[in-house]
């Protein structure tokens, strides 16, 4: 039906809010950039995997 259809993008437009909150707060408050730490391994040897064949 042609007049569900403002219903539908205003239910999709708050579905994509929610995700986009979800990501950011889980990005904010999980952090998986802050645990690396190069300082504490700097006597230990990084391996670097090259993606070249």
């Amino acid at each position: 039906m042609p007049q569900m259809a403002p219903i539908y993008w205003l239910f999709m437009f708050f579905f994509f809010i929610m995700s986009f909150m979800l990501f950011f707060m889980l990005n904010y408050f999980m952090k998986p950039y802050s645990k690396i730490n190069f300082s504490s391994d700097s006597n230990k040897t990084l391996i670097y995997k090259s993606w070249k064949l």
